[in-house]
């Protein structure tokens, strides 16, 4: 399985940032990381021009996920159900796309197979990687029957 987080903004070291990496490295999926760092002043543009980087990164992936606050709640265990039956119908490339802090545009919003939030809080941007990566290992381990989940 291939799987791409597409970000706006570069993550830099950090606890965060190792934090991911730790979650990452777990997996046995293969797992790529595209950032983006789009500076436009008007906020509509940058917007637009994030989205285009993201939708172009995400090329050749058979699902989009797009993670915003509007989105829908999933469980952890819905959340891997839904991968699983994602893999059951014959897809094998995920893309996960993380917008600035301004959103993400509507194309990315439309073009987009789930749109899915992790919460009605807000997350800063920096949590938000290390937390979808936590959450993909967690449904790695659920889909594998491995003990890392209790319900």
């Amino acid at each position: 399985m291939r799987v791409l987080i597409a970000a706006i903004g570069k993550a830099k070291a950090s606890p965060e940032q190792q934090l991911y990496l730790d979650y990452i490295t777990r997996l046995k999926w293969k797992i790529k990381c595209r950032e983006f760092d789009v500076r436009l002043q008007d906020v509509k543009q940058r917007r637009q021009r994030e989205g285009e980087c993201l939708l172009d990164a995400c090329a050749g992936y058979e699902k989009r996920v797009a993670l915003d606050e509007s989105g829908k709640l999933l469980s952890s265990r819905e959340f891997a159900q839904m991968m699983g039956g994602w893999q059951q119908q014959g897809c094998s490339s995920f893309a996960f796309i993380i917008g600035g802090a301004d959103g993400l545009s509507d194309a990315v919003l439309k073009q987009s197979h789930l749109v899915w939030s992790l919460g009605r809080v807000t997350w800063p941007h920096r949590l938000v990687r290390p937390l979808l990566a936590e959450q993909l290992y967690r449904a790695w381990s659920m889909l594998g029957n491995h003990p890392y989940h209790r319900d």
